[in-house]
Formats: C-alpha cells, structure tokens, sequence
C-alpha cells in the first residue's frame, strides 16, 4: 500500500485531554470519540493501524492559550522521531498575527490550524485578515468548515476569503463542510487555493456521494484525515479505499498532497 498520512489528529497535553475529547463529543450532540486526544497514542498505534505519518493540532479558544499550545505541539513533533509534522494555532484576538505567524514557522510548524465554531468567530472576520496575509506564499491555513447549526465556517463565509486572499492556501476540513457538503462542493471547488480534506464525512454521507465531491475538486485537491480522537484512523483509511479510486488518486490523497502542502 501506498504512504498514508493522516493530516487532521487534535492532539492535547495529559492533564486537560479527557475534558477537551468530552468537549468535541458534546459539541457533534454527543458522538462517542473514539481515541484519547493523546500525542503518544497516535504516535504509537498508528503504524499498526496502517498510518505512516500525522499532522497533529490544537486549537485556542482563549488569547492566553495561543504560546502554550504553539510550544505542547512543537515539542511532541521534536519528541515524535519524525512521525509528526505539527501545526500552530492563533486567536483572533491576537495583536500581531504576522509576529504569531512568525514564530510559529520558528517553532518548526508547518501551519495554523483554525476551528471558526469553537473559537466563535466568522472565517470572514476582519480580525483575521492580517492572519491570512501573513501566511501567504508562506505556510497553509487548516479550518474546520461547515455546520448547520451555525454560521461561522459555512460557504459563504469561506468564499470571500478565498477571493481576497488568493495566494494563500486553505484547507477546508470535511470536504469544505461538515454537514452542508453539497453547499460547499458545489460554490467552492473552483477555487485554486482551496483544498479539502477527508475528515468526519464517511459516517453520515454515502460513498457515492464522497466520490462526487472529490471528482469535483479533483484528487490533487483532497486530502485524507481521521479527525482523531473522534475516528479509528484504521477505520476511515478502509472507508477510503473501499472508494475504488485508481491508483493514483490514492497516491495524492493518501500523501502526495500533504506532504507538497506542509512541506513533509
């Protein structure tokens, strides 16, 4: 089988990860996460499950917690042996998103990784303009996209942005958008600088579907992710290949795409 590299694991320190996986249970009306939200757990069973590589995160919903967790992820990818490539966080309440930018590329991270619906705060956001600028030409932006219940991350707040800020790299997570998958292939697949990845979808949306939306984007656009802790990595990598891709659209999604896109 080809390399595999799950590009979307929420990773926490030890003391908070029960609560912070109890939280993004609550948060998706109580779906059972599957994993423990632990660095070490996705770093030593995943070569087992099938995995080769991760790109680990976590996500700021207060200012005062963008340096600590910036600095947990940086030091679990010097401690992973080269398992991990991990990405940074910012808030958007953050004064100078460019020096937050900076120092997350001098911690050796490979991107920022934003979630609009916890964080609350609009993709469109004036606050985090000067972020999206200062990754340009530089380093990927990861978001969660897409909720019915809110309107934080859906369609149209992602495609202004991605209109204004064109030489920046976004990442839209669940094909763009969780639970309005339809919505978002449709309005935001022609967009050069829009990728997407695999993450929480194959659960609620038929195969046939799945095969649409990354048809419509094109696999040179899609990227695979288990969404840890929420899925068994082993098992979302099954429900990829039982897609019946060719061989080569396996290839871009499984890591020819991650590893051009966060420099792995």
């Amino acid at each position: 089988m080809t390399r595999i590299i799950d590009s979307h694991c929420h990773v926490y320190p030890e003391a908070i990860a029960a609560k912070a996986v109890k939280g993004v249970s609550d948060f998706y009306d109580g779906v059972n996460s599957y994993g423990d939200g632990l660095a070490s757990t996705v770093r030593d069973s995943y070569k087992g499950k099938g995995a080769d590589h991760a790109v680990i995160f976590s996500v700021a919903t207060r200012l005062k917690q963008v340096d600590s967790i910036n600095n947990f992820i940086a030091k679990a990818v010097s401690e992973s042996e080269g398992f991990f490539t991990g990405l940074g966080t910012v808030h958007q309440d953050t004064p100078d998103m460019g020096a937050v930018v900076d120092q997350i590329v001098s911690l050796g991270l490979r991107g920022v990784k934003l979630h609009p619906d916890t964080q609350e705060v609009c993709i469109d956001d004036p606050r985090l303009f000067p972020l999206y600028e200062a990754c340009a030409g530089r380093i990927p932006v990861l978001l969660h996209t897409g909720d019915y219940r809110y309107d934080y991350s859906n369609p149209n707040r992602m495609e202004p942005v991605l209109k204004m800020f064109p030489k920046t790299t976004f990442i839209g997570a669940h094909y763009g958008g969780w639970s309005v998958w339809d919505e978002s292939t449709e309005k935001l697949h022609k967009y050069d600088n829009f990728f997407v990845d695999s993450s929480s979808t194959s659960n609620w949306v038929e195969d046939e579907k799945i095969k649409g939306y990354i048809a419509s984007y094109g696999s040179e656009k899609v990227i695979f992710g288990s969404d840890f802790p929420m899925w068994d990595v082993e098992v979302e990598i099954q429900r990829m290949l039982r897609l019946g891709l060719k061989e080569s659209e396996y290839e871009n999604i499984f890591h020819l795409n991650a590893e051009r896109i966060f420099g792995i």
